[in-house]
């Protein structure tokens, strides 16, 4: 998904920006470090054995478990609202207890005045909100907070410590503003013209240099307080196409996994950097060796490889289903909805307002029939409660 704001006529801030990285005027705050003040045992005295380590409660299935069948099924909803119209955005929430909004375009009417915090008055479970701010081409808070450089200027410009700060710093700016969820960042590796599809949205066209701004880019992020989102899982750095536009492929399985792929395998699942601290996102994608007629966001083999090969059991999304013809081409929006969550979908994204009761009554048919069974959809709506920070998995 991606929305382009609209062209402006100064590039100040943006030099502003990218000057400070490459004189590393970006301060990052490390680590607090503390010292071990424990006295001493006496002479004599036995050792005592340290308690076993008990694991965190799962505090999230009391809350699944005190939510309706269809307050379930729309936790699992991201819907786009117009940011020029509070209003509609609050009669969406009200009506439908999604469990989030997405806001794109330029308009940022609800981004000021702490309309977002009225919002979520409007939810009975708080709202998970989303823009996508990558920097460069896509940003939602330019015209209010000032630019930032793409991901390619800058890895070009600066060190993964000075994008850490930037990163923290416009976190910070998001969530003064009440965003919760950044759409970001990038991880597809690639060397497309600065203007494709993905192009510099892309850190680098080398897996480890993707990787190191990645982890960079997403740990300022969730130090100021915002939830990131890793994409376009499995890969859409070297495609053939724009999803926007039509049927995407990729370069094969087998292909994807020696370096499109590298970055999740060195970011996320047990004992990754970024593991249980980022959802990933899966593209439009299709893929030889994995999907046969459907792309990846509805293709259940593309979550299994991510569940089970790349061992990641954060929340997973899709890609836009509402405004990308690699989907609407070929689904209507309430059988792709289903499709989604079916396939292993936590969270079933539309970057536009869409009517939501239509989802929701395909979805409660696929949940009643056991096409998604409630296992599986308690399990998703788990880790979108955890992805919003409202209670621990365990």
């Amino acid at each position: 998904m991606i929305r382009q704001r609209r062209r402006r006529s100064t590039g100040l801030l943006t030099a502003a920006v990218v000057g400070a990285l490459t004189a590393g005027l970006v301060a990052v705050a490390g680590p607090q470090l503390t010292a071990n003040s424990t006295a001493a045992a006496p002479p004599g005295a036995q050792p005592q054995a340290a308690p076993a380590a008990q694991p965190d409660p799962d505090t999230c299935a009391p809350m699944v478990a005190a939510l309706s069948p269809r307050d379930r099924l729309a936790q699992r909803l991201m819907v786009g609202v117009d940011a020029a119209d509070p209003a509609g955005a609050t009669a969406i929430v009200r009506g439908s207890q999604v469990g989030g909004v997405f806001l794109g375009g330029n308009a940022t009417a609800l981004l000021q005045d702490d309309r977002l915090a009225a919002l979520q008055k409007a939810s009975r479970t708080p709202l998970a909100v989303a823009v996508d701010e990558e920097g460069g081409r896509v940003q939602r808070i330019d015209e209010l907070d000032g630019e930032v450089p793409s991901a390619r200027q800058m890895a070009a410009s600066g060190s993964p410590e000075e994008v850490t700060g930037i990163a923290r710093e416009r976190a910070g700016q998001l969530k003064a503003r009440g965003v919760t969820w950044n759409l970001a960042p990038s991880v597809d590796v690639s060397d497309q013209p600065r203007t494709a599809v993905i192009g510099d949205r892309s850190f680098s066209d080398d897996p480890a240099t993707v990787t190191r701004y990645a982890a960079a880019w997403a740990e300022g992020q969730q130090a100021g307080g915002v939830f990131g989102v890793l994409k376009h899982f499995p890969g859409h750095g070297h495609s053939s196409g724009d999803s926007h536009k039509g049927s995407v492929s990729t370069p094969p399985l087998d292909q994807l996994r020696a370096g499109d792929l590298r970055p999740y395998s060195d970011l996320v699942g047990p004992g990754k950097p970024l593991d249980g601290r980022v959802g990933v996102m899966l593209g439009h994608l299709d893929v030889p060796g994995l999907t046969t007629d459907v792309p990846t966001s509805i293709a259940p083999a593309a979550y299994r490889l991510l569940r089970e090969d790349y061992r990641f059991d954060g929340l997973a999304m899709t890609d836009d289903l509402g405004a990308m013809k690699a989907i609407t081409d070929r689904f209507g929006l309430a059988e792709a909805t289903t499709r989604a969550l079916t396939a292993g979908a936590d969270m079933a994204l539309f970057s536009n307002v869409t009517p939501v009761a239509p989802l929701l009554d395909a979805a409660e048919k696929a949940l009643a029939e056991g096409r998604i069974t409630a296992q599986a959809n308690d399990t998703a709506v788990a880790r979108v409660l955890a992805a919003k920070g409202l209670c621990s998995r365990g």
